[in-house]
């Protein structure tokens, strides 16, 4: 070894090539370059071509960028629910990040630095510290690389293969693999020409492999010219060789990005960027005249939405948390995106047109996938590039709606809603009928003007498990001494469910109805019993433009304002309310009048769409129930299989998602068989959940509950515990 073979601490950038060699290497530099610029271009100028968004992406650019950069770099998302997963894109992103980085630094110094200011910086220290960040970031990108081959190869992780799997996610991960290996094989040899310098230990994985070059021998050479070796085989042929190759590989993948899955790299951020915050929980609003709000074509489709085909990278986080997949309905959310993806670029390419959505199997979409999306929003929440399948999903249910394809249970409740205002076909004068079991009068908020108005809901309304529910909410808002009314047969289906399912006119009509009526109104607070409701009185009916349809003569309302855009009127949910009330003092409740385990589930709607957790368990735990939460909670909660129409379908599913969460409950929380109730806070949750305790054969081994009812045996405990201490 030598204690220094340069004469300064730095090295020669083009060790070993001609001059010739040299402008051959910028020429295939220029061309992937361009070949790169110009497939950008083609993709970006695909997304011009499609429809315009219903929101606003591009708004507020700068910080929409700050904190799409935060969330990119921090893999936030790949670290959700999946912490090898996480550790591996990080290493994969930081590393090859660095790499880029590096590359740029070393431009810089060659071309402005050298060429321009007549002066380097690439030496010394400096040259020091950027040998070894590169070297230990560039054993980081390796690593990361080898647990993805890993993960792919040897476990074979499931939701890494399906129908779109192909070569180039093959190819993909082997040229990364092949520029990471290559460039320390590269560095390697390198250091062993120069005599394996001391500085050079900076390049700790470099180093390594020139003091492996040594150990074996490995001639130079000048050896070879003494006749040691066979003719050619030295160092110095080997790094021309490696360094040829490295460049070859690194041009061809840049000129590859965007044309195939590395594309990923430029649309997932550029789908962060223009994500909107509210998706799912709100959904583009079909317009008075009905324009391209359907999806007949693929060209109905909006920029966003295409640029959400081209970001899918195929992980299968979403196909991995979905409810309906899990359940072996036939749908798969990856599978979906990445379908109407291959459609357009067949189409691109000269392929024939098709329906995009239909019922028999001649579409791009069959009418079961989508009949079979629960609307959970599980798989927007896992996507770690923040694509909106939901929007997607609307849009094509949207279109089955307009054709007719809609299963014969769906148009009944269709039905029952256009002529009656709820989706049980029953009278809406019976709708107040639920109250008369109750030993006080609610007030009729029409009539007086109440702090709460409380929207019922058609289950609690009309289903004889959720009246009870309904009565017990009632007790607790009369033993808070607050103020509350309903409308009675004023009340009417809120419309978040069959909006969902495709009948968007529908719904504007009852939201128009509903706002209408609630002008009429005083009142301080919406009080919703279900969480659907809770959603769409809070995130959508405030995105309707109502003066559009007010002249319609089919649309029974005259409204023509935008209804509380200004976030005048809160709207809660149920607990939400109570918790407040509990931490007011106003229920009596001292967190000791029960003594059940129970385990509770998040409804999707509360949840992942609102981001409301602690509310209910904060009123689970005030009436001393231990909570014992199941794997699978807040964010993670596995959907009851009610939403997004699935409350009126049958599936021949096996098993339930409702039989599923329940086995879940009973076997996978730590106290297992101990569990005495099975909470919920939602209407078809309940609903889906006692129909799911008696198709799983539970009914001797867990009690379904809504925590309205826990508080009210929890307030008659209380009740008893105070005559007894007056009696004594």
């Amino acid at each position: 070894m030598h204690a220094l073979a340069q004469s300064d601490v730095a090295r020669e950038t083009y060790w070993g090539i001609t001059s010739v060699e040299y402008a051959t290497f910028y020429l295939l530099a220029a061309t992937a370059v361009a070949v790169f610029t110009y497939g950008v271009y083609r993709r970006f100028a695909r997304y011009s071509q499609g429809d315009d968004d219903s929101f606003a992406r591009l708004n507020d650019m700068p910080n929409r960028i700050v904190s799409s950069a935060k969330i990119a770099l921090s893999n936030e998302k790949q670290f959700n629910r999946d912490l090898y997963g996480g550790l591996m894109h990080s290493f994969i992103l930081w590393g090859f990040l660095t790499l880029f980085i590096a590359t740029l630094i070393l431009g810089a110094d060659l071309y402005v630095g050298q060429k321009i200011l007549h002066m380097a910086f690439w030496e010394g220290d400096f040259y020091l510290a950027y040998q070894f960040m590169v070297d230990a970031m560039g054993l980081l990108f390796v690593v990361g690389i080898g647990m993805a081959m890993y993960r792919r190869y040897w476990v074979r992780n499931h939701r890494l293969w399906g129908r779109h799997t192909s070569n180039e996610d093959d190819l993909f991960i082997w040229t990364l693999f092949a520029l990471g290996v290559g460039g320390f094989l590269l560095e390697g040899l390198r250091v062993y020409s120069a005599g394996i310098p001391d500085h050079e230990v900076v390049s700790f994985v470099a180093y390594g492999m020139a003091l492996g070059f040594d150990a074996v021998g490995l001639p130079t050479m000048g050896a070879e010219q003494a006749g040691l070796n066979g003719a050619g085989f030295n160092v110095e042929n080997l790094h021309w060789l490696a360094w040829w190759s490295h460049s070859l590989i690194a041009f061809f993948f840049i000129a590859w990005i965007p044309y195939a899955k590395p594309f990923h790299m430029i649309s997932s951020f550029a789908n962060v960027v223009t994500r909107d915050e509210k998706a799912g929980k709100r959904l583009p609003n079909v317009p008075s005249d009905l324009d391209a709000t359907n999806a007949e074509s693929i060209d109905d489709f909006t920029w966003k939405e295409i640029l959400d085909q081209d970001a899918c990278t195929k992980c299968g986080r979403c196909s991995s948390v979905c409810p309906a997949k899990a359940s072996d309905r036939p749908l798969d959310p990856r599978d979906v995106i990445l379908d109407l993806k291959s459609y357009r670029e067949d189409l691109e390419a000269g392929g024939e047109e098709k329906p995009i959505v239909a019922d028999g199997g001649t579409s791009v979409i069959d009418s079961e996938t989508m009949d079979s999306c629960m609307a959970c929003m599980a798989c927007m929440d896992a996507c770690p590039v923040e694509i909106e399948h939901l929007k997607s999903f609307t849009r094509l249910n949207r279109q089955l709606t307009d054709q007719g394809d809609v299963s014969s249970s769906m148009q009944d409740v269709f039905q029952n809603v256009m002529q009656n205002g709820n989706t049980f076909g029953d009278s809406p004068r019976s709708r107040g009928d639920w109250t008369e079991e109750l030993e006080f009068d609610v007030t009729d908020a029409r009539e007086e003007e109440v702090d709460y108005l409380w929207y019922v809901g058609d289950f609690p309304s009309y289903d004889e498990r959720n009246k009870q529910v309904a009565r017990s909410l009632a007790t607790i808002l009369k033993e808070a001494d607050v103020s509350f009314g309903i409308l009675f047969d004023d009340e009417k289906f809120d419309g978040n469910d069959i909006r969902r399912v495709g009948e968007e006119l529908l719904y504007v009509e009852l939201a128009g109805h509903h706002v209408e009526t609630w002008e009429d109104c005083e009142f301080d607070t919406i009080v919703c019993t279900d969480p659907h409701s809770y959603n769409t009185f809070k995130n959508e009916y405030p995105e309707v433009n109502f003066d559009e349809f007010a002249d319609d003569p089919m649309m029974p309302f005259e409204y023509e304002e935008q209804w509380n855009d200004d976030g005048e009127i809160d709207v809660y949910h149920w607990t939400q309310a109570v918790e407040e009330l509990v931490e007011e003092g106003k229920l009596d409740l001292n967190g000791t009048e029960l003594d059940y385990t129970v385990t509770y589930h998040d409804p999707c709607h509360l949840g992942r769409y609102n981001d409301e957790y602690e509310a209910p368990r904060e009123l689970i735990k005030a009436t001393g129930c231990t909570l014992d939460e199941m794997p699978r909670n807040r964010s993670n909660s596995f959907c009851c299989g009610g939403g997004g129409g699935g409350l009126w379908m049958d599936f021949e599913e096996e098993p339930k998602p409702s039989e599923e969460r329940i086995r879940e409950a009973l076997e996978d929380t730590d106290a297992g068989s101990g569990i005495e109730k099975f909470v919920v806070a939602c209407p078809m949750c309940m609903t889906m959940y006692e129909d799911g305790r008696k198709t799983g054969d539970f009914e001797d081994e867990i009690e379904i509950v809504d925590v309205a009812e826990l508080i009210v045996e929890a307030i008659g405990k209380e009740d008893e515990a105070k005559v007894e201490v007056a009696a004594d």
